[in-house]
Parts: C-alpha cells; structure tokens; sequence
C-alpha cells in the first residue's frame, strides 16, 4: 500500500498495465467525449479524473495536489466579486457607453470590445477581463438583437492576445517570470510589441469571417442610442462599495509578487469583504438569501470542468508523458539553439490548444533550465519568450486551451447561446497557428 501523499508503485496501476497507457487512454477518452458534447464537458471531465484515481495512475492525494488552487480561487474569487457588481446595473452602463461611442455600429462595437478585453487583459488577468467584459457583450448585442457569437469569439481571442503582453496577463507568465526572474519590464519590453501587431492583423480574418455581414436594424440602433447609461444604474451605494473592492483586488494583483501573495488569495477576500459590505446591514434571513443568491450566480460548471481537467492532466503528467514530450523536443533539435527557440515556440502552441497551457509549462520550466548547460545559462531569455508566446497564445486554439475562454463559455451557455467545442476549434485553430506564425518572424527578426 502506498501512504498518503506517496507515489503508487507502476504494478498498482489497474491490470498491471502500464501507467503511461492507461493515463493516455482516459486523456484521450475524456477529450473525445467532450468534443462530441453528447455530455456536459464538467460531468466528463470528473469522470476522467475519477478514472485517473481508480484506475491507480494516481493516489487521491496526488490528484487534489495536481489541482490548480490558486486558478480556482481566482475564479471562484473573481464570479462572486462580478456576480454582486453586476447588481448595481454598472455593467449595463458600461454597454451602453461603449455603443454609442461608436454609435451603435456593430462592426465598430466589435472592435471596440476587442481593444478593451485586450488592452485589460494587460492590465489584470485574461480570466478576470472576461468576467468582466462577457455579461457586457451579452447585453449589448442582445439590445441590439444580432447574433452574440462574433462578439464572445473576438472577446475570447483578444483575452489570450493581451494577456500575452505582461507578466501578470496570463497564468503561464506568472509561472515563467517566477522561475526564470523576469519582471513586468521584461515582458512588457519584449512580448507587448508582438502582441499589438497580432492584435492588429487578428481583425483582418475576423472583417472577413463576420465583418461585412455585421448589421442591425436602423430601429434597433436609435433604441440603443435613445438609453439613458444614468438610468441603468439601480444601486449607487453598492455600485461605490463594489468599484472601491475591485480597485482595492486589482491593486492587490499588480502588488501580488511584492506582498508575497498569490493572485488567487486576493480576489477570495475580495469576494469575502464584497460580500460582507454586501449583507452586514441585513436580518439574518435576508443575508442567508443574499448569500445563496449571489453564490448561486457562480459557473459552477466551470469550475468543476477544471477541477476534473486540473486531475487528468495530472495523471498524463505523473506517468511522464509530458516529460517524455519535453525530452524529445531536445533530441529532434539536436542541440541546434534556433530550431530549439522555434520547436518549443510550435509544440507549446499546439499542446497548450489541447491540455491547459499552466500543467504543460510547469513542466516545460524545468527543461528549458536544463538547458542552460547546452547553450548557457545567458542565452536561455530567448527560450522563454518561445515558451510563453506559445502557451499563452496557443490557448486560443480551442475552448479548452485557456481557463478565460471556458469562462466566456459559461455566460453564453446560460444566456442561451451555447458555444460548440468542434465549431469553434475548426475557426479558432487556424487562426491561433497564424499568430504562431507572427510569433515565429518576431522572434526571427529579433532574438535568431
């Protein structure tokens, strides 16, 4: 018997099969059945994780240990804090701001939702943007009245395109700048300049996919330009509490390294002290309703997806197959630095789009560090920049390949418009490779 905490031996793997097999078999399964989406992808993905325990590829031990807490609670932090802010009708104030200032053209509003998710997801986190900027182009293009999948599909690629900017923009990033002691300046200095000109040249496909059939009806936009954005504020004191919270949780993410916090602490007190301003003043009974209530808003579905996914990859991970792939990028390059540069720049991109990209450069990290005895300690910032341009880019390849695109899934199911995992792969992957594509003449021009 194994202890709590102990690696099972490989003969306790089910069969005495081995446990690279049989973790490969449930990653694969768990995988085809959600692009079929026959099942809700969360109820999949614990399953998947359920296999990977029972089947003996992992202790339970070891699979809580392989979820991502710190993502989990940025997420759950993040959807109470959005979840009470929305109450104040700001959201639907920011809407309608944001449409009349390109007076309710569509073409206009879907740039415009672009540059914001962009430019935020720098700034903040991609997951958080996203919280943020969903229900918002929810409303909008329900008002409106066009179709909202042209609007999520650009929120979400713009998300993973602006979080590559910065150290704080992406999970991965966090992981790389920690690791490899880069700062902000670093990233900023030398991944913003290529995450504006993908941004830039991203329009181009999106006008000629959806562009040019972007239309709403003359009635439609004089209605939205008729609104009073004062109106839609319901609940001024809640509406200073909630701004004052998210300031005070941004804050916190900025000076997250300084104060020797993680991000997902952060926004859990955020969500607690929001909560708190929230009900303090309430009868008990109207604060246990208050708080189920705004529990309730929370995509759970989301959540549990990643609980489930966090331990399938885990159990691929424990057997290996990651660190097989790592080592094998080494050996096909056969210790050239360029091939090596652009190889970890293509396999992070296309491995990111299919496993979440924080498992994949977690363990990426320490080869890229092996690596300093082949081509020196110095030379290694150019492999970083591969590894992140990749993994944070590469998330926009499917639904699955960033924690921000699964939760801009979440808002449009519960709104009734579902986003399909095959249909958006089949546009978004190609679109992904052609920024790789961007990605690879940068680093070309500017580090090989």
């Amino acid at each position: 018997m194994t202890g709590h905490g102990m690696t099972p031996a490989t003969g306790e793997v089910i069969l005495g099969l081995s446990p690279l097999a049989v973790s490969l078999a449930v990653f694969v399964l768990t995988y085809a059945v959600i692009v079929t989406e026959r099942i809700n992808r969360s109820v999949v993905a614990l399953l998947g994780a359920g296999l990977m325990i029972f089947t003996g590829v992992l202790h339970q031990s070891e699979a809580f240990a392989g979820i991502d807490l710190n993502t989990i609670s940025l997420l759950t932090g993040m959807m109470v804090i959005v979840a009470i802010t929305q109450k104040s009708g700001v959201f639907q104030y920011v809407a309608i701001k944001a449409t009349k200032a390109v007076k309710a053209d569509p073409w206009g509003l879907l740039v415009m939702l672009s540059l914001v998710t962009a430019v935020f997801s720098a700034l903040l986190d991609n997951v958080t943007t996203v919280l943020l900027i969903a229900p918002v182009t929810l409303l909008i293009t329900d008002a409106l009245r066009i179709n909202p999948y042209p609007y999520l599909f650009s929120v979400i690629l713009s998300s993973n395109i602006g979080g590559t900017a910065t150290l704080i923009g992406d999970p991965p990033n966090i992981m790389i700048g920690s690791a490899a002691q880069l700062t902000f300046n670093d990233f900023l200095f030398n991944l913003a300049p290529v995450a504006v000109v993908i941004l830039a040249l991203f329009f181009i496909p999106i006008y000629l996919i959806w562009g040019r059939k972007l239309s709403a009806t003359p009635e439609n936009r004089a209605m939205v330009m008729s609104f009073d954005e004062q109106e839609s504020i319901t609940d001024r004191r809640l509406l200073k509490q909630a701004l004052s919270v998210i300031a005070l949780t941004i804050l916190g993410f900025v000076l997250a390294h300084d104060i020797g916090q993680e991000p997902g602490t952060i926004a859990m007190f955020g969500a607690a002290l929001l909560l708190l301003l929230r009900v303090y003043d309430m009868q008990a009974e109207d604060q246990s309703h208050t708080i189920h209530h705004t529990f309730g808003e929370v995509e759970w579905v989301t959540i549990f997806f990643f609980v489930g996914l966090f331990v399938v990859v885990a159990g691929v991970e424990k057997a290996g197959a990651l660190e097989i792939m790592a080592h094998r990028i080494v050996e096909w390059t056969g210790g050239d630095f360029n091939v090596t540069a652009y190889m970890i720049l293509w396999v992070s991109a296309i491995l990111s789009a299919v496993v979440d990209n924080i498992p994949f450069v977690a363990t990426m990290i320490p080869v890229i560090q092996s690596m300093g005895g082949v081509f020196g300690a110095e030379n290694l910032d150019t492999l970083w920049w591969s590894l992140a341009l990749g993994a944070c880019l590469g998330g926009n390849g499917s639904l699955v390949g960033a924690s921000a695109n699964l939760v801009v899934a979440g808002f449009a199911e519960r709104a009734g418009q579902p986003i399909k995992f095959l249909p958006f792969m089949l546009m978004a992957f190609p679109l992904m490779l052609a920024s790789i594509g961007v990605a690879h003449v940068y680093l070309m021009l500017r580090y090989l």
